[in-house]
């Protein structure tokens, strides 16, 4: 009886809140008559819509950013205004509004040059809203910028764009993938247009798959991550695809050394749509069959994109990407890995303040490998459905919501292996393929407290099932792994049987809060300070043992022996505009720890392994460091200077396997510790034909492990190592220098050209890929071998439009 009573209390208390929450804010927006203005912001020449633009109401502090699809919506007092639109390379628009009801403006507006947009380095929000946005460790990237950059063989790239600025890293020359505020590879969660990309590399890392002649927009969240965004601990890269020049058709295109592209686009159904279709393609492949060689490289891509506008409320959108790349040495091995994706979304705005996006989004990554010696093949791949729903809510002036729902449904086929022949010593053999199923809701709300404070602020939930339909291995006393105290060694546990889970039941299940929260505080015009906080949880992991990612990496989902990784982040910055705004600058210190993160024992077996836990340890990982960044914006002369001082250790007890652990259980360096990293960027306009780029870069060298020592055993010297990662490379830098030459041209002409000259590694620097040690069988002395991927590389690229 008195629980009842005590429930019955409760619930009337909840309710009665909810009530009273209800009640305050239609009070605190109908305090006075307001009225809202919405519509969107569109390129006057292509129809594209322009993320990031800012919409204000001159004389006040109110204003926004436009979403992912160019909407805005501003709520106000009823009187007369002028609407101000501006976006970074284009012309400032302004519109007398008299606000005695609600009403929709979409505007159009054009570059304010088209030659000095290819030399714009900052493609952030004018600084004002930058100054007062709570959004931290934010990095978004003009693709006009990327073009003018220095690059690997003349291919323009996005992701070595974005290692140009503080806190993102590689891992060294020829390897995939990137690495933010030392976190690993897999902790990124890289999208493309809303789809999940699993790689994001062809040839090894040399170019990413991203052709910037389909992009529109960039945008990496170093930390402060927002609530509607979850799956990863260190990163978010949002990268979005154009959506179609509405109003003429249009080429772009490329040729180059190595590879060339096209990108076709234009109008569909009355200019109610339009389409994308943009392609790239290597041939390094031809040049060495033509030049004899047996070994076979070649990549390609394939984007597309089209809309239909339905209504002034209502516009689909389907997309996709499809990628690929092949290798083949000689007549004894081939090897093929690839992305996948498609997204079929519905922008609906059900009035002047609330605007929704459902997306049924498709994402596959897979990879295949045959050996024609050994007679067999192996296919492994991971694949994911994912619904997601998304909200925002205008409220007022003050107070913008966030909220939504997402679903992701995984496959994971970690390998399938087959014999190619009758004669073939290799048998049959499946892994068990995972299951699982990751869903989230959100809510996030942008308040701003007083014209100075403005906060961001907001809860995520997750939740993880790993799903049944197979057997799982049970250990004795539940310990996959045990420590071997006479050889000092990790060792797989002892198996004591199976059992097996039907497809409807539920292996493991995990559900996690993760609040987010962030702060502006404007000092003057001119500077503001900001702080950040965030807690995500990654529930899928990569399974690599070596120093970067590979295409034959193995995807795990979390499960009985591998719990989820939990990140906490802090972060602290100052930013200043300097000279009217001339130059800015952006101050950064962060820290981050990160529970449940995976470690290899030594001599761990990754490949064609069905019982994975037995390979493994868990730990815990922590990274912090300053950010600095000096940017000149505006001149002939535009570039940044970016360094960024950090340190990225992990450590990893033996726990319940007994045993010090990894490393006597103490701190050591990750793989993507480097304690100072300088990156700096320039271009310089000489006049409309010709213009120049610059990259210089330094890191400390990555953390390896080296011999100490060595012993004889019948007869075979065998070394011993030292600590794990308790040496280093030697240090990294090159210097890569451009020339862009516009040959005359007509202005009323519509095809334009351009030659871009390059040098990557201007002084022919042999950094180091790696050093092996081995025994000169013929001396019997030890030596160290240096590998170098790259000297110096020139490259010539004829870029067109039309």
């Amino acid at each position: 009886m008195i629980k009842k009573r005590i429930q019955k209390v409760v619930r009337q208390r909840i309710k009665n809140f909810l009530s009273l929450l209800l009640l305050l804010i239609s009070a605190y927006s109908m305090a006075q008559e307001n009225y809202t203005v919405s519509g969107k912001i569109t390129d006057q020449v292509n129809g594209e819509t322009l993320f990031g633009a800012s919409v204000f109401l001159e004389g006040t502090t109110i204003g926004v950013v436009t979403n992912e699809y160019g909407f805005y919506s501003i709520t106000a007092p009823e009187g007369n205004y002028r609407l101000h639109i501006s976006y970074m390379g284009y012309s400032d628009k302004y519109q007398a509004v008299t606000l005695d009801k609600s009403q929709q403006f979409d505007f159009e507006i054009s570059e304010a040059s088209t030659e000095l947009e290819e030399v714009v380095v900052s493609a952030d929000e004018p600084e004002r809203a930058v100054l007062r946005k709570p959004e931290m460790s934010v990095a978004k990237m003009n693709i006009a910028t990327v073009k003018q950059m220095p690059v690997v063989l003349g291919e323009v790239d996005i992701l070595k764009s974005l290692q140009m600025l503080p806190g993102v890293t590689n891992n060294g020359e020829g390897t995939g993938g990137f690495h933010v505020r030392g976190g690993a590879g897999d902790q990124n969660l890289v999208l493309l247009d809303e789809a999940i990309i699993y790689n994001t590399s062809h040839m090894f890392g040399f170019f990413s798959v991203f052709n910037a002649d389909a992009i529109k927009d960039v945008k990496l969240y170093k930390g402060g991550i927002p609530a509607r965004y979850g799956g990863r601990v260190s990163s978010v890269l949002d990268v979005r695809q154009k959506d179609g020049n509405s109003k003429q058709f249009a080429a772009t295109g490329g040729i180059g050394i190595i590879s060339s592209r096209l990108a076709l686009e234009g109008p569909l159904f009355k200019e109610k749509g339009s389409f994308l279709i943009a392609g790239r393609r290597s041939y390094a492949d031809l040049l060495l069959k033509a030049a004899g060689e047996d070994n076979s490289v070649s990549f390609y891509d394939l984007n597309l994109k089209t809309n239909y506008k339905i209504n002034t409320n209502n516009r689909l959108y389907l997309s996709g990407y499809f990628g690929r790349d092949s290798f083949e040495l000689g007549e004894n091995f081939e090897s093929s890995y690839g992305n996948s994706t498609g997204n079929l979304r519905w922008n609906h705005i059900f009035n002047d303040r609330l605007f929704s996006n459902l997306s049924a989004v498709y994402s596959k990554y897979d990879y295949d490998l045959g050996i024609t010696t050994a007679e067999f093949d192996w296919v492994s791949s991971i694949t994911n459905y994912n619904l997601k729903y998304d909200f925002k809510y205008y409220l007022s002036d003050k107070f913008k919501l966030d909220f939504g729902a997402s679903g992701i449904y995984y496959d994971f086929d970690p390998g399938k292996i087959s014999p190619t022949s009758e004669t073939s010593a290799v048998n049959p053999f499946t892994l068990d393929s995972k299951k699982a199923i990751e869903s989230g809701v959100y809510i996030n709300a942008e308040h701003k407290f007083t014209d100075k404070l403005t906060a961001q602020y907001g809860l995520r939930y997750s939740g993880f099932t790993r799903l049944g339909g197979q057997a799982m291995v049970d250990y004795a006393n539940e310990q996959p792994v045990v420590y071997n105290p006479t050889l000092d060694i990790y060792e797989r546990g002892t198996a004591i049987g199976e059992t097996n889970y039907e497809k409807g039941d539920a292996i493991e299940k995990f559900g996690n809060f993760e609040p987010r929260a962030s702060l502006a505080y404007v000092l003057n015009d001119n500077s503001s300070l900001k702080a950040g906080f965030s807690r995500v949880a990654q529930y899928i992991h990569l399974l690599s043992n070596t120093s970067s990612a590979t295409p034959l990496d193995v995807w795990a989902p979390s499960g009985q022996f591998i719990k989820p990784q939990l990140s906490n982040q802090y972060a602290l910055g100052y930013f200043r505009n300097f000279k009217n705004k001339v130059y800015s600058m952006e101050a950064e210190v962060y820290f981050k720890n990160t529970d449940n993160r995976i470690d290899y024992i030594d001599g761990s077996d990754l490949i064609g392994q069905n019982t994975i836990e037995t390979e493994i340890l868990t730990g815990e990982s922590r990274a912090y460091g300053l950010e600095l960044l000096l940017r000149k914006n505006e001149g002939d002369f535009t570039g940044w200077i970016a360094y960024t001082l950090s340190k990225s250790e992990q450590r990893t007890p033996g726990g319940i396997a007994g045993g010090l652990g990894i490393n006597d259980g103490d701190w050591y360096n990750t793989p993507y510790d480097r304690t100072h990293d300088i990156s700096i960027s320039g271009a310089y306009k000489m006049n409309d034909k010709l213009s120049f780029g610059a990259n210089l870069v330094f890191q400390t060298g990555r953390p390896v492990t080296y011999p100490n020592g060595q012993y004889e055993y019948e007869g075979i010297s065998v070394a011993s190592y030292a600590d794990r990662n308790s040496d280093r490379l030697p240090s990294y830098h090159r210097l890569d220098l451009s020339v862009n030459y516009k040959p005359n041209r007509k202005p009323e002409k519509r095809f334009k050209g351009e030659w871009v000259l390059g040098i990557y590694n201007t002084y022919n620097r042999k950094n180091a890929a790696s050093i092996s040690f081995g025994q000169n069988l013929e001396t019997g002395a030890n030596e160290a071998t240096r590998t170098a991927i790259f000297g110096i590389v020139p490259s010539i690229t004829y870029n067109f439009k039309f």
